[in-house]
């Protein structure tokens, strides 16, 4: 026997959904293999062409980014420090004026008789020469020919020939301006110089801002060196280290980062090597390649480097920029290798990708000839499940129609023919119930027959005992009620045959919240309603409208004593009436023992009772009666919470 009678003897044993995925996985998975490879083949050439350059382009941008931080960072302190002059050069004049107000007030207390004018004077050095401007700055007073008045080391010198450290005589500049200018009028001179005395070695810029008072000749100058005011280094070396800590913590690829060297090789930034010169470093073919930066300034450069414990070189490829404001080579560097990882990533993802396709693809194909196995099987199955069930009675059960193929057309016929089964059995139930309805009616004359006699004589005696009976007697309105309640057990026995009869109500326009207090006071005095508190409340805008009073009173005594029934230990009866739009609700809802959700279904079929005692026919009979009245009636109930009836009657009945 040859192998390929072997292969097929084996095939043609298996089930069908293994036959189609013998058959169906080559076909699949074998192109998905060819168009993978090929793909994948090309994909790995583009990812490698555009990994190379978008690594490039990437450099570059790290570089322009690096730019940007330095030169937001320079820009920042810059607008900072000139805002910080402005600041100071206010706050200078504010001191100036207020020391100009002291020397006005001295000066009045003098006119005024006060004081004298060496009082007064002497009280104004004082004043001035305690107030100091930032560590060095202070406030004094000379006269127009330079003699100083109020200074705190060197009053009563002459320094109107003094200059400044550019060679200015710029105590002559201030008493020409002073004395020239309008009286009170601010003036600001700003000038280099040096205090030899604290120790300055370069000059520094200070700023006077002065105000000329004419009856003493003095003039009112506050001064203050404009780095004392303005510049702070502590905050410019916190914001700097900042930056540099956000430069060295920029990683390019996976060893790859950024640096900063001045024009003669010294790196001002570096995550290692910061503060070091590299201008004579070399490459691993001795090319000077940190010289070559520093003199092209900008561009790119490859060049191999071996770093220590690495067996061989790697290419290196730095994009170097110039930025001139600080006369710094901004460099950021990668190896060439970690451009290429990401594309042999791309070329395992590849072909695991394939794997993985190719592994998801045979799972989709078994699963696809188990679902198509399935859909030729399921309704075979599940016609064989239906036919069994009908066997044993189960009627309504019918075939799911999925498809228009034979098997749906069988489906149909099937249908057809279990749809006729159930309706001859419908028949035959309907056969039974109108029998059990003769009966029901054959009994109830017998039962009319036995109950109307005794009734008769009770009747007989009420109407008897009321005629003798004084109306103002209290006992004549029980009697009253005795006959009036006799009347209506004889309308009960009645209901029973017209239950059997389909009975038509007697309308008649009927106030119902009169009907209700009457059926609430009859009610209150039974023992079922013991314990049970009924609480009404009636719309007092209800109209009248035409109901069957005596019907309504038997649906509303039977809804009251079962919900009665329902609280054997007490509870609380609310009975209300509302109008709502052209029906009128009339609602019972007592706090009973509930009804469970099983029995609240079947609750109204007749002879379906949950009492121990009872026949079934007191809600069926009421549902009849509202029925018979157009109306609805509704009923929801919860264990141990209690039960709701609603009744909907209409105001005005449609007639057919």
């Amino acid at each position: 026997m040859h192998l390929w009678d072997v292969m097929f003897k084996f095939v043609n044993n298996l089930k069908i959904r293994w036959k189609m995925t013998v058959v169906v996985l080559p076909l699949v998975l074998i192109p998905i293999f060819v168009v993978g490879t090929v793909v994948g083949l090309i994909a790995y050439h583009q990812a490698h062409l555009g990994i190379t350059q978008t690594s490039m382009d990437d450099l570059d941008h790290l570089a322009a980014f690096t730019i940007d931080l330095l030169d937001s960072h320079n820009q920042q302190f810059q607008v900072y420090r000139e805002d910080k002059k402005a600041r100071t050069e206010q706050e200078l004049a504010s001191l100036t004026n207020f020391a100009y107000s002291m020397v006005e007030a001295e000066d009045k207390l003098y006119k005024n008789g006060d004081i004298d004018l060496s009082s007064a004077k002497q009280a104004a050095r004082s004043a001035l020469k305690r107030v100091q401007i930032g560590e060095t700055g202070y406030i004094y007073a000379m006269t127009s020919k330079g003699d100083l008045t109020v200074h705190i080391a060197r009053e009563g010198e002459n320094v109107y020939n003094e200059t400044d450290e550019d060679g200015r005589h710029f105590i002559r500049a201030m008493c020409k301006a002073a004395t020239k200018t309008s009286p009170g009028r601010l003036l600001t001179i700003v000038y280099p110089g040096r205090n030899a005395e604290l120790g300055d070695i370069t000059p520094r810029q200070k700023m006077v801002v002065y105000r000329y008072y004419e009856p003493w000749d003095w003039i009112i100058a506050t001064g203050g060196y404009l780095d004392e005011s303005y510049d702070n280094p502590a905050a410019e070396q916190k914001a700097f280290a900042k930056l540099k800590a956000r430069i060295n913590a920029k990683q390019v690829g996976q060893t790859g980062y950024i640096y900063c060297m001045d024009r003669k090789g010294t790196l001002t930034i570096h995550p290692e090597g910061e503060g070091e010169n590299i201008y004579s470093s070399k490459d691993s073919n001795g090319t000077p390649f940190i010289e070559q930066m520093c003199k092209q300034r900008e561009g790119w450069i490859h060049y191999p480097w071996q770093n220590p414990g690495e067996d061989k070189p790697r290419r290196k490829i730095v994009r170097y920029l110039y930025y001139q404001p600080w006369d710094w080579i901004v460099a950021v560097g990668s190896y060439e290798d970690e451009f290429y990882q990401e594309a042999n990533l791309i070329k395992g993802r590849i072909l695991t990708s394939i794997a993985a396709i190719s592994i998801v693809v045979a799972i989709l194909a078994m699963l696809m000839v188990f679902l198509a196995a399935k859909v030729l099987s399921d309704p075979i199955r599940h016609m064989t499940a239906v036919i069994r069930d009908i066997k044993r009675g189960q009627f309504q059960r019918k075939m799911e129609i999925d498809s228009r193929d034979e098997l749906g057309e069988l489906a149909v016929t099937f249908n057809r023919m279990t749809r006729n089964l159930q309706h001859n059995r419908e028949l035959e139930a309907s056969l039974a119930q109108q029998g059990k309805m003769a009966s029901l009616g054959v009994l109830s004359s017998g039962v009319a027959h036995e109950i109307n006699n005794p009734l008769g004589v009770i009747l007989g005696y009420a109407g008897y005992l009321e005629n003798k009976i004084d109306p103002e007697d209290p006992n004549h309105h029980f009697i009253h009620e005795i006959k009036r309640e006799s009347k209506r057990c004889k309308k009960i026995v009645q209901d029973l045959l017209n239950y059997a009869r389909t009975p038509q109500p007697e309308f008649a326009e009927t106030n119902l919240n009169q009907l209700l207090d009457q059926i609430v006071s009859f009610a209150t005095n039974h023992t079922d309603l013991h314990g049970v508190k009924i609480v009404k409340k009636f719309d007092e805008g209800l109209p009248s409208f035409s109901i069957d009073g005596d019907q309504i009173r038997q649906v509303a005594i039977n809804l009251i004593l079962n919900a009665g029934a329902a609280m054997a230990d007490g509870g609380h009866l609310n009975i209300s009436t509302i109008r709502e739009e052209d029906n009128v609700v009339i609602t019972f809802v007592d706090t009973g023992s509930g009804i469970d959700e099983d029995d609240l279904e079947r609750i109204f079929e007749p002879f379906y009772t949950t009492k121990d005692r009872g026949t079934g026919l007191g809600l069926a009979i009421t549902r009849q009666i509202i029925e018979q009245h157009h109306g609805s009636i509704q009923m929801t109930s919860r264990l141990n919470q209690g039960t709701t009836v609603t009744i909907r009657l209409p105001l005005v009945r449609e007639e057919f």
